[in-house]
């Protein structure tokens, strides 16, 4: 048994057996039981210059690798989003490049595998390379046709993002369904919208011109229903159930919803029996082979075991995604590492110090008890360096005060 420590924001030092390794998964088909994408993250380059404030500098093979790590598990990859730390330390050149590194790479799948590349990759659409001062409805709708264009163009799918710009510029209601109206009319094929509450971002309060979630939902819905054939679903992250399955109820038929509700994604993705969400969401880059392993016995019928593998998840995503939420992004690449998936503890804009030492021992904890550590032992080893690196010894500690 390997033994760990953990340190606590009280000054205790706990000690924990972690479990053994879940069983080792291999390569499987691409899941149909349901829409999936992880929202997965971007390594940086260890060497890089990756301070705040500066360009991001990329690791692109160990990037690439955990997308087709994803792929391999019958998953498919939502790229440039705010998981990549969009508008938080990844540039919109790098996001460009991004973009088209990875639509290469799921073409390369797609042509091994027989799978859409639609299937595998969606990729965001944004307004980011706007400067980040006050501008006009139609400059927005100019940006967004030229990312639109640009992320079309490489054979992913499109997921208009929420708009920083948008939300600053709009007066009203009126305004967001005029430049949806004229974004959706540029789109080659159905694209997936992005409704992406102030929880992860504070500049996006009010987004769909009300900070009253049913008036909002009422705006969404005559969006989609001007242009429905534009539309291939719509992710809502407001990390409120009760809304997303109102506004889920009221889709037109062939519109899907894709849950980025990190805190209940479970029974959403179960559903009721009547209706279910598909999925987008940055919690399934940090379990993608758990994700993986419910929905094989989803697809088998078997919901009292997809209930028993992916339930225990979700006081991990809770505590990845508690308050304040936009820093979640530190949790994910920490078990990404934790798990071999990248080589340093490091991310583009300095992200890897958002999140308190104490807050990183609770990930460690809570992903051993969901089998989250697909090597506990060598997650362990790598814990107990970045223990080091704060003064704290390692295993032999049992008890008492930094």
């Amino acid at each position: 048994m390997t033994q760990i420590a953990l340190p606590r924001s009280s000054g205790r030092i706990d000690t924990r057996q972690l479990a053994p390794p879940p069983p080792a998964q291999g390569p499987r088909a691409h899941h149909t039981v349901r829409s999936v994408y992880a929202a997965a993250h971007v390594v940086p380059a260890a060497w890089g210059e990756n301070v705040p404030g500066a360009p991001a500098e990329v690791d692109w093979g160990s990037t690439l690798e955990f997308r087709r790590h994803v792929w391999d598990l019958g998953l498919g990859v939502a790229e440039a989003m705010d998981t990549a730390q969009r508008n938080m330390g990844l540039d919109p050149a790098a996001c460009r490049e991004l973009v088209e590194r990875s639509a290469q790479a799921a073409a390369e799948h797609s042509r091994r595998h027989g799978v859409p590349v639609r299937d595998l990759l969606v990729s965001g659409v944004n307004t980011d390379h706007l400067p980040d001062a006050p501008c006009s409805p139609a400059q927005v709708v100019h940006a967004y046709r030229e990312q639109l264009e640009h992320v079309e163009g490489t054979g992913s799918g499109a997921v208009l993002m929420a708009s920083r710009h948008l939300a600053a510029c709009a007066r009203d209601a009126s305004d967001y369904a005029k430049v949806y109206a004229e974004v959706l009319g540029a789109a080659q094929a159905p694209v997936v919208l992005h409704w992406l509450g102030e929880a992860f971002d504070p500049r996006l309060r009010g987004y769909f011109g009300s900070t009253e979630v049913d008036e909002a939902m009422d705006t969404v819905l005559s969006i989609i229903e001007a242009d429905v054939d534009k539309v291939a679903g719509i992710k809502m992250s407001l990390l409120d159930a009760r809304a997303e399955r109102a506004l889920r109820s009221r889709l037109p038929s062939g519109v899907r919803m894709y849950t980025g509700d990190d805190h209940h994604y479970v029974d959403l993705i179960r559903g009721d029996g009547d209706q279910h969400s598909d999925a987008l969401l940055g919690a399934f880059a940090a379990l993608a082979p758990r994700a993986s392993e419910a929905l094989s016995a989803l697809e088998s019928g078997d919901a009292e075991t997809y209930q028993r593998i992916l339930g225990p998840t979700e006081a991990l995503s809770r505590h990845v995604f508690s308050p304040p939420t936009q820093y979640y992004k530190t949790g994910v690449a920490f078990l990404a590492w934790l798990n071999g998936l990248q080589p340093a503890w490091t991310m583009v804009g300095g992200l890897h110090s958002a999140r308190s030492l104490p807050h990183l021992a609770r990930i460690v904890e809570l992903a051993d008890e969901c089998g989250a550590l697909s090597d506990p032992a060598a997650a362990a080893e790598r814990w107990h360096h970045l223990l080091g690196t704060h003064g704290i010894e390692g295993p032999a500690v049992t008890g008492g005060r930094v």
